[in-house]
């Protein structure tokens, strides 16, 4: 217990975390249910970036949540679109499937996380044996503990 305790004080002092998180780890390592981010050195997950789909006709797709729920199109390909909700830069992400893959499917999910330094990141990813493979200045892809495609990102990802 005492040695969470030092990594807790000692991710504050370095600026890794703020007083609110130190307090709450601390509150929570005394209680003996440290949250496993304070724990272990992760990130705060803030919104959902992007929910990646690949369909068999992207146009259908971009129509029905255009009509249904009333998401704007930006960034039209003519092979895939982004149809923005929510906060300015939440978007499901409809495109033709690729390499003749199977459909429909859901691709991937990216997170945007709270502070983006990318080689912390980076660095982080690949102390948890994640093999991060780099996307744009401001993600990374990994594998989640079933297979399944992460991507996490910086609030700059993305941006209209």
């Amino acid at each position: 217990m005492q040695r969470l305790f030092e990594k807790l004080v000692g991710e504050f002092e370095h600026g890794r975390m703020n007083r609110r998180q130190l307090v709450t780890g601390l509150m929570a390592a005394a209680a003996g249910s440290a949250p496993a981010a304070a724990a272990e050195g992760g990130f705060k997950a803030v919104t959902v970036n992007h929910i990646s789909y690949q369909v068999a006709d992207y146009r259908r797709t971009r129509d029905f949540y255009v009509g249904l729920l009333g998401m704007r199109p930006e960034k039209d390909d003519g092979k895939q679109c982004y149809l923005y909700f929510g906060n300015e830069n939440s978007h499901l992400l409809a495109r033709n499937a690729r390499n003749g893959g199977p459909t429909p499917r859901v691709d991937h999910i990216a997170y945007t996380i709270e502070t983006w330094d990318k080689n912390a990141v980076e660095a982080e990813l690949r102390r948890r044996g994640l093999e991060p493979r780099p996307d744009t200045e401001n993600s990374f892809h990994v594998k989640d503990p079933d297979g399944f495609d992460l991507q996490i990102s910086g609030k700059e990802m993305g941006k209209l």
